[in-house]
C-alpha cells in the first residue's frame, strides 16, 4: 500500500496524480481512516464512539454521514435521505459538526459538498439527502421529526440527554434499518452506561494517543504532563468510563434519581461564586452555581455557569446570572480575595445585593452536610450538569484525592448551605 512505502516514494507518487486523482485519494476515507474509525461490520444500531479528546470521533462521525447520503456519482441517491444531526447546543452543532476542520463541510468533495443554510439548521446534498441540526438542550426538536440516520456528538455532555436520546429514538424510524452513530468522550452518565449495555450497541474504544502522528506534539506532553495517571486522565485522554469514586459523598444514581425537568416557584433565589485564586489558562475555574428554595422547601440547582477566566469576566457572569434568574443576592467566599470579592461584583453592579462568606471550616466539613441533604431527597438538579456533576462523584473525605480544586462543588455547597442550612459560614452583608 502506499502508506508503506518509504517518503521519497510517496512523495514520488503523489506528485504524478491528476488533479482529480489527488481529490479523489483525499475524500478516499478508507485509505486514511484507522481501523477504529471505520463502521463497524454485524447487524448493530447504534454504534458508540467512546473515546478520549484527539481520538479523531469528529472526522469518524462526519465521514460515516458522508458515506450514508452520497451515491456513486454527485447526484445519485445513497443509502439515507433523512438525518438527524444532534450537539448540545446549536454552537457546537454548527462549529463542530458542520463547520468545523472535520466537519462535514471539510471532508466533503468540492462536487459533493452540501448546502448549508444556517437559518433552517439544515444541510442539502446534490442528491436530495437532507441532514437537519437539532439542538439537545431542547428535547422537544427531536419530537416529530422522522429519520433513517443519526450522528448524536458528545451526548455525555447533553443537560437532558435523557429526553433528547428517547426522542431522537422514536424518530429513527425511516428506511430498512435506521441507525445512529454516537461520537463521545465517556462520563458515567446514566443514559451512556445503558447505551453501553444495550445488544444493538457496537462499542469503539480508544485513547487521543491513538491519534498522536495528527497531534501537537506539544500538546501530547502538556496532557501527559498534567493528567497523566490522574483519574481526568483516564477519562478525557484514554476514554475511559470510570464509576464513582468510592467514598465519594455524592453518588450518581441518587443524583439522577432526583433529577427533574421543572421547578416550582421559588421562596429564595442565589447566585454562589467560589472564585479562582488566581487568572490564566492554568488557573482553577471560578465556580458559579444558580441555585432556588422552592416553596415546597427543597433545594434546586438551576444553573452552573462556572468559567476559567479573570475577575472581570466572572464577576460579569456572575451578575448576569444574578439578573436573568431575579436572584435575591450574590454569595461568594472571601478567603482568598477579601474585599477584592465584592469590589468586583460592585464595579460590574453596584446594585447588585452582596453577601461575603468566609469559610471556618475544611472543605469536607461543608460539604458533608449538603450532600445529606441529597441523600434525604431534598435537592433535585433541574436538567444536567456534567462537570459539576463530575466533580461531586469524586469529592471524598480526601477532596485532593481527585486531583483538583473542586470548584464547582464549593458554589453549590455555598448556595445550598445559604438557602436550606442558614449556615453559610462566617456572613456578613457587603456595603458598597
Amino acid at each position: 500500500s502506499l502508506s508503506s512505502l518509504p517518503a521519497s516514494a510517496r512523495t514520488r507518487l503523489l506528485s504524478e496524480l491528476s488533479e482529480r486523482r489527488a481529490e479523489q485519494l483525499l475524500h478516499d476515507w478508507g485509505f486514511w481512516a484507522r481501523p477504529q474509525q471505520l463502521t463497524p461490520p454485524g447487524d448493530w444500531r447504534t454504534w458508540l464512539i467512546l473515546a478520549g479528546r484527539g481520538f479523531g470521533k469528529t472526522r469518524a462521525g462526519a465521514e460515516w454521514v458522508r458515506g450514508l447520503v452520497e451515491g456513486p456519482s454527485p447526484l445519485a441517491a445513497g443509502q439515507c435521505r433523512r438525518v438527524a444531526l444532534v450537539a448540545q447546543t446549536a454552537a457546537d452543532g454548527r462549529d463542530v459538526m458542520v463547520e468545523g476542520e472535520s466537519g462535514i463541510l471539510a471532508i466533503s468533495r468540492t462536487d459533493r459538498r452540501p448546502l448549508y443554510e444556517p437559518s433552517k439548521r439544515r444541510l442539502t446534498w446534490p442528491s436530495g439527502a437532507i441532514a437537519t441540526l437539532y439542538n439537545a438542550s431542547e428535547p422537544d426538536q427531536l419530537r416529530g421529526p422522522q429519520h433513517d440516520a443519526a450522528w448524536a456528538d458528545e451526548l455525555a455532555k447533553w443537560p437532558r440527554a435523557r429526553d433528547a436520546w428517547d426522542n431522537l429514538q422514536f424518530g429513527l424510524r425511516l428506511g430498512q434499518a435506521p441507525r445512529a452513530v454516537v461520537t463521545t468522550t465517556p462520563r458515567p452518565t446514566s443514559v451512556l452506561r445503558d447505551l453501553v449495555a444495550e445488544s444493538g450497541t457496537v462499542v469503539t474504544r480508544g485513547s487521543t494517543f491513538d491519534n498522536a502522528t495528527n497531534l501537537a506534539p506539544a500538546f501530547l506532553d502538556a496532557v501527559t504532563s498534567k493528567y497523566g495517571g490522574t483519574r481526568i486522565g483516564r477519562q478525557e485522554l484514554h476514554g475511559e468510563l470510570l464509576v464513582d469514586l468510592p467514598g465519594a459523598l455524592w453518588r450518581r444514581v441518587r443524583i439522577d434519581q432526583l433529577r427533574r425537568d421543572g421547578a416550582p416557584s421559588h421562596a429564595r433565589m442565589v447566585v454562589a461564586v467560589d472564585p479562582a485564586a488566581s487568572s490564566g489558562e492554568q488557573s482553577a475555574e471560578t465556580g458559579i452555581i444558580v441555585a432556588g428554595r422552592g416553596i415546597d422547601g427543597h433545594g434546586y440547582v438551576l444553573e452552573d455557569v462556572s468559567l476559567r477566566a479573570g475577575p472581570d469576566a466572572w464577576g460579569r457572569a456572575a451578575v448576569t446570572a444574578y439578573h436573568r434568574w431575579r436572584a435575591d443576592r450574590i454569595i461568594a467566599e472571601v478567603n482568598n480575595g477579601g474585599d477584592m470579592v465584592g469590589h468586583v461584583i460592585h464595579t460590574v453592579d453596584p446594585t447588585a445585593a452582596f453577601k461575603a462568606v468566609r469559610a471556618s471550616r475544611g472543605k469536607v466539613a461543608r460539604a458533608e452536610p449538603v450532600a445529606a441533604l441529597y441523600e434525604q431527597g431534598r435537592v433535585h438538579h433541574v436538567g444536567g450538569f456534567p462537570e459539576l456533576e463530575d466533580q461531586m462523584c469524586v469529592f471524598t473525605t480526601e477532596p485532593n484525592a481527585m486531583g483538583a480544586s473542586p470548584d464547582r462543588v464549593d458554589a453549590l455547597v455555598w448556595a445550598l448551605s445559604e438557602l436550606m442550612l442558614g449556615t453559610a459560614a462566617t456572613p456578613r452583608i457587603w456595603s458598597a
